[in-house]
């Protein structure tokens, strides 16, 4: 059984020392790494009109603040589920 059996909570992400860290099992990042790299620009929200059913919405309203992110998550999840399917 490890120290952490559990997720950690932020704040005791943030209470652990950097000496206390174990990296042996993560590469280091040398000159090749970022001579390779490439810059990933977010995706940007676009504010529009869009006609949804009445209970669509409803429902995702029921679930409180950030409805509208949730939706835009659903929406990418069906995007990616048919880029797998072509």
């Amino acid at each position: 059984m490890t120290k952490y059996d559990r997720p950690l909570s932020p704040s005791e992400i943030k209470s652990i020392r950097d000496e206390d860290i174990d990296f042996s099992d993560i590469p280091e990042l040398d000159e090749t790494f970022w001579q390779n790299a490439e810059l990933v620009k977010p995706d940007r929200t676009e504010q529009i009109a869009l006609r949804i059913k009445r209970s669509i919405l409803d429902h995702f309203r029921a679930t409180g603040k950030g409805y509208q992110t949730r939706i835009n998550q659903v929406l990418e999840s069906y995007v990616r589920a048919r880029k797998h399917h072509r």
